[in-house]
């Protein structure tokens, strides 16, 4: 039996019979979307973080795309299980607040001295120099703006509650259609975004390459390391430097989402 056969009976035993057997094969078939997730999820989260602890997560959101999952609705499962693996993975990581408080301390420190840097130079400040005011590691100041920048994320893309109490799916499962922007809010976002491609613009072609290929291509940091041809650990680099250099521009999308 091939293996699309073989998956096509697994989902007909699993839709018509409830076979845990067919939805453990399924489960490790698909094993593959939370593998993704949760790489790319992991690349902006701090060492504290247990990387088994977000396949677990992962693993939940898979199970329960398993049993909501309406073959007779126009969509894919793997599109489906996406939304609800990064939704789980989310909101497990909502619920565990995992950025440490140290870690909060050092932002507002880095951020104060940013904001003190700028107004001598005239001009935002490179990580270097924020590095030598604070006493610490060039690589330490980005790695913490990374971690507060998606911590900033996560909590845009909160739950919201419906008329009814419940709590409706929010950005972490899907993308809701809200109505048109006011026209003076569509001007600001399209300034942001002119902001945001001139600040890309700016950064090195190893770190344009890697924002690319990691944000608008969907790779992982190991897969954009074979396509680079660089370790894992290099490609990691680059990225927290080039998210330290956008960190303005990010963080007025964030406010305005």
């Amino acid at each position: 039996m091939s293996v699309k056969s073989s998956i096509e009976f697994h989902w007909d035993e699993w839709i018509k019979n409830q076979d845990q057997d067919a939805a453990n094969e399924l489960i490790k078939y698909y094993m593959y979307l939370v593998n993704f997730h949760v790489e790319r999820i992991y690349s902006h989260l701090p060492m504290n973080v247990n990387k088994d602890d977000i396949i677990s997560t992962g693993l939940i959101g898979l199970y329960d795309a398993l049993n909501k999952f309406e073959p007779a609705r126009d969509l894919k499962f793997d599109t489906y299980a996406s939304f609800r693996i990064r939704g789980s993975i989310m909101d497990g990581l909502r619920k565990e607040d995992w950025l440490p408080r140290a870690t909060r301390e050092k932002t507002k420190k880095i951020e104060q001295i940013s904001r003190e840097l700028e107004q001598i130079y005239h001009r935002v400040p490179l990580a270097e120099e924020i590095a030598e005011r604070a006493g610490m590691p060039t690589q330490e100041v980005e790695s913490v703006i990374k971690d507060s920048l998606f911590a900033n994320i996560m909590s845009i893309e909160e739950k919201v509650k419906g008329d009814s109490g419940e709590l409706k799916e929010g950005i972490g499962y899907t993308i809701p259609d809200d109505s048109a922007l006011l026209p003076e809010k569509n001007v600001l976002q399209n300034e942001m975004k002119e902001e945001l491609k001139a600040g890309i613009q700016s950064l090195t072609d190893n770190e344009q390459m890697v924002i690319s290929l990691f944000y608008n291509e969907d790779l992982t940091l190991t897969e954009i390391g074979k396509v680079l041809d660089l370790t894992t650990s290099r490609i990691s680099q680059i990225h927290k430097k080039a998210i330290f250099k956008l960190r303005k521009e990010l963080n007025k999308i964030q406010k305005f989402a």
